[in-house]
């Protein structure tokens, strides 16, 4: 009982952290576009920043996921935070264009740092079959956390265009004191570390070779629509419908806080009665055309309830991905997490870029590239579960 207290303490901790992580990336959207006046510069900066942050993710991610199987996972967790911090802090002093990029590679480099161990700790500390609710509370807080940073991030611009950034980097480094004094330390399987000590190219190249191959893939198309839809929707709408920043903030809290609850309270029964590979099959069809139907969508109530069921289907998808990967990868929690974070931070870095290109095309383009390739990872995922793996199809089978 007592080491089952201390596993759902360890649990609440890594939400909170993840929480913070998460809430970093976002919390520059609504901030950004005036922030980047006092620097004389503008929407191309802020897609390269985001991009930059992304850049740093995918390529320290594999790095972190290896060292947290080879050293444990608390003390890296621990120095995440404290690089996220300061990165954000240093962000808010910053009083040149090239201080925000540095603090933004820090800064994606510290939330590489992050999230890759706090996966991996979830496998140390939940058993196989409650693998999926562990995921599903971290993914929680992932989903809120990206979803919500935007939100706080509007709301903390009105004492000034600095305090959101300070707030943020002071909220990460009371976290990883928490983390010093309350995350208990975990030892992880290490029989395998000694083949993994490859450079990030030759990591990326093993990992076609995984059985999880296909989940990362999924992982890399449903973040680039994740960020392709965040990245433009508050253009959208301000260019379509004249939103305010307000309105925008209402939609993104809204959505993360919806799908936060799904997770919390129903995708346990979900995975136990379908599966995790039929959650994300009906999900990436979900998201694939509500994503099309935000272009048909007109008055505030029909965009927020799109809205809100795009971000809830994609919130779904992380979870059961992250389940059914660490259910594969066996005793490589580390690695496996690292190359996860990785094809995820690839996705948020061509999301934002691609998005903003289509965008100066044409603004339903974005939107409808989108819908395209996720309904496309849809087809991919299904063709490949009915051929490879058609045991994943049922619940408790994996």
């Amino acid at each position: 009982m007592t080491q089952q207290k201390s596993n759902k303490a360890a649990l609440y901790i890594l939400m909170f952290n993840m929480f913070i992580a998460m809430g970093s990336i976002g919390i520059i959207i609504p901030v950004m576009p005036e922030y980047l006046k006092l620097f004389g510069a503008a929407g191309q900066v802020l897609g390269m920043l985001i991009a930059t942050f992304a850049l740093a993710q995918f390529v320290f991610s594999p790095i972190a996921g290896n060292l947290s199987d080879q050293y444990g996972r608390k003390n890296l967790i621990i120095f995440g935070l404290i690089v996220t911090g300061l990165a954000q802090i240093g962000f808010g002093l910053s009083t040149d264009v090239w201080m925000l990029f540095l603090a933004r590679f820090l800064g994606g480099l510290g939330s590489a740092f992050v999230a890759p161990p706090i996966m991996a700790f979830v496998a140390d500390v939940t058993t196989y079959e409650e693998r999926g609710k562990g995921m599903g509370m971290i993914g929680a807080a992932m989903s809120f956390g990206f979803m919500i940073g935007p939100g706080i991030g509007g709301f903390l611009s009105k004492v000034s265009l600095h305090f959101p950034f300070y707030t943020a980097g002071f909220a990460a480094i009371l976290a990883a004191i928490l983390s010093f004094f309350l995350l208990p330390a975990t030892k992880p399987n290490t029989a395998k570390n000694a083949q993994k000590k490859d450079n990030l190219v030759k990591q990326m190249a093993r990992s076609v070779r995984m059985p999880y191959f296909v989940m990362l893939i999924i992982m890399l198309v449903f973040s680039f629509g994740i960020a392709n839809f965040q990245t433009t929707l508050s253009l959208f709408v301000t260019e379509k419908f004249n939103y305010t920043p307000t309105d925008i903030a209402i939609i993104l809290v809204m959505g993360g806080a919806f799908g936060v609850v799904v997770q919390m309270f129903v995708i346990t029964p979900l995975f136990n009665r379908f599966g995790e590979m039929k959650v994300v099959l009906v999900n990436l069809f979900i998201a694939a055309v509500s994503i099309f139907l935000i272009l048909f969508a007109s008055g505030f109530a029909l965009i927020l309830i799109v809205a809100t069921i795009f971000s809830t289907a994609t919130t779904l998808i992380r979870p059961a991905v992250n389940t059914l990967i660490s259910k594969l990868a066996e005793n490589e929690q580390g690695y496996a997490a690292g190359l996860n974070n990785a094809y995820m931070s690839l996705g948020n870095m061509i999301g934002p870029a691609l998005a903003g290109m289509l965008f100066d095309w044409n603004m339903n383009s974005p939107y409808i590239f989108g819908s395209i390739i996720l309904m496309a990872c849809f087809f991919l995922a299904l063709i490949w579960t009915m051929k490879k793996a058609p045991h994943l199809m049922h619940p408790d089978s994996n």
